[in-house]
């Protein structure tokens, strides 16, 4: 026992060194990524970075998974630029009212359990999103690369104005883009991938500087733009009057922030001894939402390359999120001077990598080459991305992901014919075209029963011709769990066929629950309480039953034998 007690209290001491040292490469790394999620979202710089310290800081507190990390990410950024927070009366106000509503959407997700609903996001339908979001964070960035400032009104149309005027480029621009660009790949193939994208813009920028210096040039700077604060930022007052405008961006951000954070923290580590709760991890990113808003920062949710380098990097537990944060602050409280001298082009080359690699990671050509299904909706949903703005885009890809769902199931369905051998059990075959006369027809439905395949599975069951009397057809619904009204109709109308040619429809094998739904859709009164026979724990046995009475009642002639009660088997 004393052993026992003496390892658990040296555990916080074996894992706290690795949780330092990641929290720090995390922190240091989040400085320029999240000057750059600024840029991107089209608002003051500083957001971003507020943004990564304090939801990183939110979200630490309640994720249900250690090792989950709440920052802006390039689609919540993505969204807040198509919001054109900008150019409100007071952006940071309307900012933070935008940052309320996200964490109060991802509250009131958490309440109502809807994280189960990321199922409904098709892989087709994700890698749509992930492309599109990667085409447009690097069509976002050809300004900052080239220098070039087109004067057209949103991305397509700006990156064909900038080919247009590639003698208005400017070499300098270019440059430090280019070094920073450089930069990024070969670090990202090294062990200090970690603090590569620092070492990178810091590079950059340091050309930049250089360029303005001594060679005459122009290259915006992040201290031209904008005012540094020197210490850690203030509350800000939401603009509670923009609330109405915000509410479908909001929405929007949300859905974003349950599906990424979902995906997130599927490849992470669970809790010690636990699994991890998907309630849990949105509700941190709720309250990670709430806090960024509170002190002016982006929405933000559940990052793929924080939270993997944090995995890489070594971490064990939250506390890695703890340091990583106050490495964060000390960095905006001491060095603001410093993050002043980051240059723009060298912030849009760190962005144009992380677009192509969301692309990449994307992989929309396997998913293109899963088939002709998975084509079309991938390319309208990356289309959707491209073409409108991306609030509405993703209200769309989860429309596209329902229909799709409920479209693949609804085709889905198949229907089997039954033989019962009394030595080699049930074989299932192909079923007849024709209800044929004074004969038992069984069948076996797989697939859901549901409106959508109502039709589908009607067209599946054997014909009733003239010649179809005297007959039972068995329908035998072992594994159904779900019959709604459309397929208990299909059903009633065909009993209602069969026994206006003196023939008998059966229904073998039934869930009770599915039974009290179709009793209370008539269908059990259409065909008669004697030829329904519920399942029971015996695998086999009311269908044998089933079949049984079904065989007597065809050597009798046709006429029904006297119904027993339906009593579980």
């Amino acid at each position: 026992m004393t052993d026992d007690r003496g390892r658990r209290r040296a555990l916080p001491r074996e894992t706290l060194g690795h949780d330092v040292v990641a929290g720090a490469v995390l922190g240091v790394h989040s400085v320029p990524d999240g000057l750059a999620a600024g840029v991107l979202a089209g608002v003051n710089p500083l957001a971003g970075l507020y943004a990564y310290l304090f939801g990183l800081l939110g979200g630490a507190l309640l994720t249900g998974t250690p090792l989950l990390a709440v920052q802006a990410t390039s689609a919540m950024s993505l969204v807040v630029a198509d919001t054109d927070v900008a150019a409100r009366p007071d952006p940071a106000a309307s900012l933070a009212m935008l940052g309320l509503l996200t964490g109060g959407f991802l509250l009131l997700a958490a309440a109502l359990r809807v994280g189960r609903l990321v199922r409904f996001a098709p892989t087709a339908v994700m890698a749509g999103f992930l492309a599109g979001v990667g085409v447009k964070i690097v069509l976002g960035q050809v300004g900052h690369l080239t220098g070039y400032a087109s004067p057209a009104a949103d991305r397509l149309t700006r990156f064909a104005d900038t080919l247009a005027h590639v003698a208005a480029w400017r070499p300098a621009s270019l440059a430090v883009a280019g070094v920073t660009i450089a930069l990024i790949v070969v670090t990202l193939r090294t062990r200090a991938a970690g603090v590569g994208l620092v070492l990178a813009v810091s590079a950059g920028s340091a050309v930049a500087v250089a360029l303005n210096a001594w060679a005459g040039a122009s290259v915006p700077l992040m201290r031209d733009l904008v005012a540094l604060p020197r210490g850690l930022p203030l509350p800000v007052l939401p603009a509670w009057a923009d609330a109405p405008d915000l509410v479908v961006p909001a929405l929007s951000l949300a859905l974003v922030c349950v599906m990424q954070g979902a995906g997130v923290a599927a490849g992470l580590p669970p809790p010690e001894g636990r699994r991890a709760s998907p309630t849990r991890d949105i509700v941190g990113q709720g309250v990670g939402n709430l806090l960024s808003a509170v002190f002016g920062g982006l929405p933000a949710g559940g990052s793929l390359t924080a939270s993997s380098l944090l995995l890489q990097a070594g971490a064990r537990t939250r506390l890695a999120q703890f340091v990583a944060a106050a490495t964060m602050a000390l960095t905006i409280a001491l060095g603001s001077g410093i993050v002043g001298f980051a240059a723009l082009p060298a912030l849009g080359g760190l962005l144009a990598v992380v677009g192509v690699r969301a692309v990449i990671r994307a992989r929309p050509d396997a998913v293109a080459r899963a088939g002709p299904y998975q084509a079309v909706v991938l390319t309208a949903t990356f289309a959707l991305m491209l073409l409108v703005p991306l609030q509405f885009a993703v209200l769309a890809g989860i429309g596209l992901g329902l229909i799709l769902y409920v479209a693949e199931h609804s085709t889905r369905v198949t229907l089997r014919a039954l033989h019962l051998d009394a030595e080699r059990g049930l074989r299932e075959d192909d079923p007849p075209a024709v209800v044929p006369p004074r004969s038992v027809v069984a069948l076996q439905p797989h697939g859901s029963l549901f409106f959508a395949s109502a039709p589908r599975f009607e067209s599946l069951l054997p014909r009733i011709e003239p010649g179809s009397v005297g007959s039972v057809v068995i329908l035998r619904l072992r594994g159904t769990t779900h019959v709604d009204l459309a397929a208990a109709d299909v059903l009633r109308r065909y009993a209602e066929r069969l026994a206006a040619h003196g023939s008998t429809l059966k229904l073998a094998a039934v869930d009770p629950d599915v039974l009290a739904g179709l009793r209370a859709a008539g269908l059990v009164d259409a065909v008669g309480e004697a030829n329904v026979y519920p399942g029971g724990a015996w695998v086999g046995e009311a269908f044998r039953r089933a079949h049984a009475d079904a065989s007597a009642q065809v050597a009798a002639g046709g006429a029904a034998p006297e119904g027993r009660p339906a009593t579980s088997l």
